[in-house]
């Protein structure tokens, strides 16, 4: 058994005794739903970092484009104008690329982005 598992196995033991004797039943909002930020679009190596950075008034520009792409992606199926759909393609393909820089450390140009659509997705 690995020093992880020995840890979660005496994590588990202490929670199952602190439940025998009740210390979890009179805890604040106990029998209430749990309210949980949607954080499916982070990785799970970043949530801890993301969710602070919320709590302190700042929401990552990359969480934006993660939740403009998901958006987007889904209302494409939606969309029956060809040339806006073709706008709808370019900015979820410019977001594609957005994201990947931003992982590699590049910053986003709004201007630029703005041309890029407008180039390719139709005038």
């Amino acid at each position: 058994m690995s020093g992880l598992q020995i840890l979660d196995a005496l994590a588990e033991a202490r929670i199952e005794e602190a439940l025998a004797k009740g210390e979890f039943d009179h805890l604040p909002g106990a029998g209430r739903p749990l309210v949980l930020d949607d954080d499916r679009l982070v990785p799970e190596e970043s949530r801890a970092a993301y969710r602070i950075l919320k709590k302190a008034g700042f929401v990552p520009p990359e969480l934006d484009a993660r939740r403009e792409r998901n958006t987007l992606a889904a209302l494409l199926a939606s969309i029956d104008d060809d040339r806006a759909r073709r706008r709808a393609l370019a900015k979820l393909a410019l977001l594609e690329v957005t994201l990947e820089a931003g992982r590699r450390g590049l910053r986003r140009d709004r201007a630029y982005e703005g041309r890029l659509i407008e180039r390719f997705g139709g005038r």
